[in-house]
């Protein structure tokens, strides 16, 4: 590990270690120089290979022929952003600190600044982070309508950094929080980057694109189901840790009751209804196209489920309304009955009425005559007894 360098005579000192330290003397004839190497040594935890949202833990060691000084540490990250650390450990020789929770934009080289007044100190150590995760937020929300089709897209930062180890992980669909989980694909990532999906439902539909980004994990839904929503997680896995992104899938749907169409005079409750629970802004809105404001009604916050009584036909929307930005809007054509569909629907209300005037009638003429029957009856009755009560007997001479 030693050698001298020509022609300078130079000495030259490879793989340094802690016990380097001291102090090294060149001597010429009469001739007498030393110097004194004070080496420090930077090791970062897990060899710097982290999943998003982990914690390092960095450790300083110093070593001197002197006595070792009070050291004064400060971090700056991939982006040169200063960042305080969390001293966990301290002693002259040695400094344990905790970085922050890590974001996958975190991956690159750090700079660990060491100073000192006495000696004066002003080294800056390098060190490699990398932070492998998705390039998704944590939660993000994404909205469909029945009948629609949506992809779902994971982004992994894996390339980027140049991650050269294996890792696997999984893609997981509950319909609400609290509920079983359904597994719907394995993946795997090798050291050289190629990616391997394996389909395990058989009995959710959804398929997985050929053509797709790089580093992608990505499912396709050809034909939403009000019942595909829910949270959908993919989590990765290395060296026995989690890392993991959701994609809350939120579905629309409209309906009218009683389906087809509208009379005149007649009225139809129109219902808009989302999956799932709502952020505290956002609530559903219908509104009648080229209608007037009278024609908008909006929900309260958060309410999963809007109906408006109507009486008018036309092209009806619905809104779901998300910080004054629509997120999603779903139609609804309301359509007027033909004026035939009219005049039959008012003459079977006529023939119905005449038709009940009759039975009605009917059954008043057939009461009188069975109320005349009876009273008939009534009095033959007492005729009989009136007989029976006053008969004579006449005998023949």
């Amino acid at each position: 590990r030693f050698g001298i360098k020509m022609p300078q005579k130079q000495l030259q000192v490879q793989n340094l270690k802690l016990s380097d330290a001291g102090i090294y003397t060149c001597e010429y004839k009469s001739h007498k120089v030393s110097t004194s190497l004070h080496i420090f040594k930077l090791t970062i935890s897990l060899d710097g290979h982290f999943l998003q949202n982990e914690v390092p833990e960095l450790v300083l060691m110093q070593n001197s022929t002197n006595p070792l000084p009070e050291l004064s540490i400060t971090l700056f990250d991939s982006n040169n952003n200063r960042v305080t650390p969390e001293l966990l450990k301290k002693s002259r020789g040695k400094y344990t600190v905790n970085l922050k929770k890590l974001e996958v934009m975190d991956s690159g080289t750090w700079v660990c600044q060491v100073r000192s007044d006495s000696p004066l100190i002003n080294q800056n150590i390098p060190f490699a982070v990398k932070v492998l995760g998705f390039r998704n937020p944590d939660l993000e929300r994404k909205y469909a309508t029945v009948d629609s089709t949506v992809i779902l897209s994971w982004h992994l930062n894996s390339q980027k950094i140049k991650w050269k180890e294996d890792f696997k992980g999984q893609l997981n669909w509950k319909q609400q929080e609290g509920a079983n989980a359904h597994k719907l694909l394995d993946f795997n990532v090798t050291a050289q980057g190629q990616l391997h999906e394996t389909k395990t439902s058989s009995n959710f539909l959804f398929e997985i694109p050929e053509r797709k980004p790089e580093s992608t994990i990505e499912v396709k839904l050809p034909k939403v189901h009000f019942s595909h929503s829910g949270q959908y997680q993919c989590q990765l896995e290395y060296r026995g840790k989690h890392a993991q992104s959701k994609i809350e899938l939120v579905v629309m749907k409209v309906s009218a009751n009683p389906a087809g169409p509208l009379s005149r005079g007649a009225n139809v409750t129109l219902t808009c209804q989302v999956s799932g629970t709502l952020p505290p802004s956002a609530y559903l809105s219908w509104e009648r196209v080229n209608g007037t404001k009278m024609d908008v009604k909006n929900s309260k916050k958060q309410e999963v489920k809007l109906e408006v009584n109507i009486s008018a036909a036309g092209l009806w929307r619905c809104h779901l309304i998300e910080d004054n930005d629509r997120k999603i809007s779903l139609h609804y054509l309301v359509e007027e009955a033909p004026v035939w569909i009219n005049y039959v629907i008012i003459g079977a209300s006529v023939g119905g009425s005449l038709l009940a005037f009759a039975l009605g009638c009917l059954c008043i003429i057939s009461g009188i005559s069975w109320q005349r029957r009876r009273q008939r009856a009534k009095r033959m009755a007492q005729a009989r007894q009136y007989l029976l009560e006053n008969k004579t007997c006449q005998c023949q001479q």
